[in-house]
């Protein structure tokens, strides 16, 4: 399907520079847009392209003046990334495939329920006692353990594994291969140096509007829940441990590593491969840089830290244009 110019602009409120009547059927890339595609301009390190470009739609800035013409049709707009996010949204809805319908091949307890408008893939299980909201999509060979709540309108890729009793929230995404609910890592030294395993009798809850990326585990609580509070989003190949909770639209960036019983507070961003060490705090508004090591409490609200045992951001970068110096002294 196609959209104009001018549809662009009356759903983001912008500014057309240019034909309005020009159509668009995708969203691209500035650097390899093609005609027919709507392309944005927001990183002044992508400024060589906005004079080369061949999308027939650019978004930009309000404020962006560009130094000489170009051929294709300008939107201008407040926010470029949230003019992005919209337009995806708009033409992801246009090739949206919401199915209906249970795969006579997919294992369905009847001591379960399965909400209306949801889809069971070919493979998929779903045990007795789970609750099914309406609207769902549950791919091929995922699995839904015994008294598992899912709510209305949640998405399983394939291979996803929700275990017993845990509790997934409305309008949440889990994407292929995370595992959620499994043992919390827990076991008891012995004196001839084995370990007996701590049995993990709690659950996992993840509220709504929350997306875990694939190949991620959330473990079960060994006593009570660990929590992914509403609106969280996980990257892939994230770990989160027995008891722990995620803070409200917190963003977490892949393979980080949270230990157990950690909390952490709301609105926080965390790069790449960050770790946190066990049964500490962190306040809200955090940010953590890639690869930074958090070994204590965070009390403080809206600070940035870097490094590994990490420190404050400009502490940090302070220290580091001292170290990369020394080989000189």
């Amino acid at each position: 399907m196609e959209v104009t110019a001018k549809q662009i602009a009356e759903r983001l409120n912008g500014e057309i520079e240019g034909d309005p009547e020009v159509k668009v059927s995708s969203v691209a890339r500035i650097e390899s847009a093609k005609p027919g595609t709507l392309a944005f301009y927001g990183n002044p390190k992508y400024e060589k392209y906005f004079y080369t470009t061949k999308a027939s739609v650019l978004l930009i800035s309000k404020s962006f003046n560009p130094s000489s013409n170009i051929s294709s049709t300008l939107i201008r707009v407040d926010d470029v990334y949230m003019a992005v996010a919209s337009m995806l949204d708009l033409f992801a809805s246009l090739k949206s495939s919401h199915r209906k319908g249970r795969s006579f091949r997919a294992s369905i307890s009847w001591k379960s329920k399965v909400g209306k408008g949801s889809y069971v893939g070919p493979g998929a299980v779903i045990e007795k006692g789970a609750k099914i909201g309406k609207g769902c999509q549950i791919y091929p060979l995922a699995f839904v353990g015994e008294n598992v709540i899912l709510g209305d309108n949640t998405i399983l890729y394939s291979g996803v594994k929700i275990y017993s009793e845990c509790v997934i929230g409305q309008n949440c995404i889990i994407h292929s291969n995370a595992v959620i609910g499994a043992d919390g890592f827990g076991f008891v030294p012995l004196p001839e140096g084995s370990y007996k395993k701590i049995q993990q009798t709690g659950n996992v809850i993840i509220e709504d509007n929350c997306e875990i990326g694939a190949n991620t585990t959330i473990d079960r609580a060994s006593i009570g829940s660990t929590i992914i509070r509403r609106g969280v989003k996980l990257d892939n190949l994230i770990q989160v441990a027995h008891n722990s909770e995620v803070g409200e639209n917190t963003v977490i960036a892949a393979q980080t590593g949270i230990s157990g019983s950690v909390k952490i507070g709301k609105n926080c961003m965390f790069g790449g491969q960050v770790g946190l060490a066990g049964h500490i705090s962190i306040a809200n508004n955090t940010s953590i840089g890639a690869q930074a090591g958090i070994m204590s409490t965070i009390k403080e609200e809206g600070k940035s830290f870097l490094g590994s045992p990490a420190m404050d951001a400009k502490e940090f970068l302070r220290a580091y244009s001292i170290f990369r110096k020394l080989h000189k002294r």
